[in-house]
This record gives structure tokens, sequence and C-alpha cells, in this order.
């Protein structure tokens, strides 16, 4: 019967030669297994760093193969995530090409209208403006964040409308 040594894997040389020993195998078994597209040496070295996280949990001779459960569920989780990708990049935006010549060209000088009656707001009123419009900031959060009353928040965000009605009451 052979006295066991090590009753976790918290001691730094006996996890230094731990990885010296399986890291290249679990490389290759992974890379054989799914590929270089997946990035096996980044699993591997994830696989090393949850058994670290656990050394306390984990014994010497369940080590082996929780590594190699651990990168193999990365490498799943991976291709899952990677399914995942492909299909929304299979999945196309709508398209607006049956939407009349004109209406494009109206839809594009509305954008430099709006573009430019921003510009011409003051700054106060286009930080305000954009924070609550762009950002979804409510009152409180932009008056916190300006150091400036709720009420002076309104007052700019008011005047900024206002004057946007204004500029492209044209259109």
């Amino acid at each position: 019967m052979s006295k066991q040594l090590h009753k976790d894997f918290c001691q730094q040389s006996l996890f230094k030669s731990f990885f010296n020993k399986h890291s290249k195998s679990l490389h290759d078994y992974l890379y054989y297994k799914y590929g270089e597209r997946l990035n096996p040496q980044d699993k591997v070295q994830d696989a090393f760093i949850k058994l670290w996280e656990n050394c306390k949990k984990v014994t010497p001779e369940k080590a082996k193969s929780y590594v190699y459960t651990i990168a193999n569920n990365l490498m799943l989780n991976e291709v899952a995530h990677q399914k995942v990708v492909l299909k929304h990049k299979t999945i196309t935006p709508k398209s607006y090409s049956n939407e009349s010549p004109e209406f494009l060209m109206q839809e594009e000088q509305y954008k430099v209208k709006l573009e430019t009656a921003i510009a011409n707001l003051t700054e106060a009123e286009r930080v305000a403006f954009l924070m609550n419009r762009t950002e979804g900031k409510r009152f409180k959060e932009i008056a916190a964040i300006l150091d400036i009353s709720t009420k002076a928040v309104e007052k700019r965000i008011y005047s900024a409308l206002k004057k946007l009605r204004k500029d492209i009451e044209g259109i």
C-alpha cells in the first residue's frame, strides 16, 4: 500500500509538475477532437485555471480526469456558441430594396437636417437632449452627472425640443 502524500493540488510545485506533464497531451486531445479554429490552447489554460481555483477540492488521483472534463466542456460550450453565431450570420436583415428611391432620398435629407439641427443647439441643450434621447437617461440621472438641478435638465431638454421642432418643421 502506498501512502497518500498529497491531499490536494494547492502546492505550487505539485501543480507545476502536473501542468508540465499533462498540458501538451490535453492540448493535443482537444486539437484532434475539435480542431484549431476553436482555440484549444485557451481552453487548456482555462481548465488548469479552474483546477488551481479548486485545488483544495481536487485530489491528485482525480486531477487528470477533472482537467480533461473541464476542457472538453469548455470546447462543447464554444461549439454551441459558434452555432449560435453562425445562425445569426445566416439570418439576413430586412431588405429595404422595395422602397422607392424618392423615399430613400427624403430619408437621407431628413437625417442630414436632423443632424444639423442638433448641431445648432447650445452645448448644454445638446448634451442634456442626447443623454436623454440616445442614452435613455432619466432627468435625475442627467442632473446628477451634470451637477445641476432636475428643473434645469427639464428646461434644457424642453428648449432643445422646441428648437428642433422649429428647425425640422418643413418635414
